[in-house]
């Protein structure tokens, strides 16, 4: 496998995608493509079957002061999305673990005969969720 860095630089409407181990240079409209166009492009400087080529991307920047600062904000977004699903899935366990007690605390509850109304009062819910709990 013969691996290569890329450096990829937006220009006007453009990504530029600059290979420096063979002083190459080629374009992508997308920067999804850049690892596919750089591939190509040293495949046929080179005579390397696109297969055996491995991408890695150095660095993506932006000329224009303001596009750095807009890619910058959209790798921060991005980590606060990643970090968001990772909180959603934990709330998600957390609200699964805390029903499940719910429901086994509401059921010992009931079976020593402490009326809905008071379950419900030790355990924060309405006397009609005690009912979906213990019914369950």
């Amino acid at each position: 496998m013969h691996e290569f860095k890329i450096e990829v630089i937006r220009e006007g409407r453009w990504w530029m995608i600059h290979i420096p181990e063979i002083d190459g240079l080629t374009q992508a409209r997308r920067l999804s493509e850049a690892e596919t166009m750089a591939r190509e492009y040293i495949a046929l400087a080179k005579g390397i079957p696109v297969d055996n080529i491995s991408i890695e991307t150095a660095s993506v920047r932006m000329e224009q002061p303001a596009f750095r600062e807009l890619l910058d904000a959209a790798r921060q977004i991005r980590s606060e999305r990643d970090h968001a699903r990772g909180e959603r899935a934990r709330a998600q366990e957390l609200e699964s673990t805390a029903t499940s007690h719910a429901r086994e605390y509401a059921r010992l509850l009931t079976a020593y005969g402490v009326p809905v109304r008071d379950v419900a009062t030790l355990l924060d819910i309405s006397p009609q969720r005690v009912s979906q709990l213990t019914n369950s």
